[in-house]
């Protein structure tokens, strides 16, 4: 028990690795300060540029897929409850993002870390929501419509390819957390004042 303990906090910390913040800072820059805010890929691709931006995406990806490959190698294929212990450390990853202890728990809206976190427990997944993303950008220019859009189906996705309930329970709780911390784009949406991805 204490070990799964354990598992769950280093995946926690990982996902609260604020990578948008440092790669900012790097080139003297603080995200928080531009743009939306938000120390996410899209906004750091904004506000430093789209090579950043995509360096901050992959980062992003990568703390979400690495815990969840680390736990199950750890694991072994024999180890028991070893999925229920997975995706809750996928799930700890996305809270670490959205709520980083080294952030005062202001992070950002977790759509990257997510995917990181499915894209190895359902490349297939995946694959379709990456295309529904792409779509819905393109069809309302919006990345949050793609993001939103994306994330609210994936359960559907995983349902349709025979995932357990386990996995099923927590890419639930991490869509309604990503529709939370999409709630003030939700509100610029509404309201008709939400930034384009061409615009900036």
């Amino acid at each position: 028990m204490i070990m799964e303990i354990i598992y769950i906090l280093v995946s926690y910390l990982i996902g609260a690795i604020p990578f948008g913040l440092l790669i900012g800072r790097l080139v003297g820059a603080d995200v928080r300060l531009e743009g939306s805010g938000n120390i996410g890929a899209t906004n750091v691709g904004r506000v430093l540029g789209k090579k950043l931006g995509i360096v901050t995406l992959f980062c992003d990806v990568a703390k979400g897929f690495l815990p969840v490959w680390g736990v199950t190698f750890l694991l072994g294929e024999t180890a028991a409850a070893r999925e229920l212990l997975v995706v809750s450390c996928g799930l700890a990853t996305v809270i670490g993002h959205m709520f980083p202890l080294y952030l005062k728990f202001k992070g950002g809206k977790g759509v990257a870390t997510a995917l990181g976190v499915f894209l190895f427990i359902s490349p297939g997944s995946v694959l379709v929501s990456l295309i529904v993303f792409v779509a819905a950008v393109a069809v309302s220019g919006y990345v949050s419509v793609g993001s939103l859009s994306a994330s609210l189906l994936i359960p559907l996705w995983l349902w349709s390819l025979g995932e357990s309930s386990a996995i099923l329970a927590v890419a639930f709780v991490i869509v309604l957390l990503i529709w939370f911390q999409h709630r003030s784009n939700i509100g610029r949406l509404l309201r008709g004042e939400e930034k384009g991805w061409k615009k900036g």
